[in-house]
């Protein structure tokens, strides 16, 4: 029996494979920029003059960019009978829909989704490896 778990945010996603007694760890980096938007000319007078900030165009290239990435994660999921996927904030969440949406066979395997916080490789292995023991 073939178990992963994954834990992801938009710079990084960790797969943990656990096939028996078998361990198989995984980094997968993602291309998804850091958007940080600059504010205007700053000006004393109210209703001065203002950049106009283009976060339309951004959340646009972040959607196909976080598209690309979660395609690489699922390319990288081979035969697995359970699946766990964590991490902080909201990127698991769109994950977990992108499975619903286009992967519906992997989706159907996927046994929980939780936010946790950031964790460092080992504890990212000693979570997945607790999660499934119990089951």
């Amino acid at each position: 029996m073939k178990n992963l778990g994954i834990w992801l945010d938009k710079e990084k996603a960790h797969l943990v494979a656990i096939n028996n007694d078998n361990e198989e760890f995984l980094t997968i980096y993602s291309k998804v920029e850091d958007y940080h938007p600059k504010g205007g000319s700053g000006t004393r007078f109210k209703g001065g003059p203002q950049d106009v900030v283009q976060d339309s165009k951004y959340l646009e290239r972040e959607k196909h960019q976080l598209k690309d990435y979660f395609k690489e994660i699922t390319s990288n999921i081979d035969e697995v009978d359970a699946i766990a996927i964590y991490g902080p904030a909201e990127t698991q969440q769109k994950f977990k829909k992108e499975l619903e949406t286009n992967y519906k066979s992997l989706n159907e395997k996927v046994k929980i989704v939780k936010v946790v916080d950031s964790m460092t490789n080992n504890q990212v292995k000693a979570l997945v490896k607790d999660f499934f023991e119990v089951k």
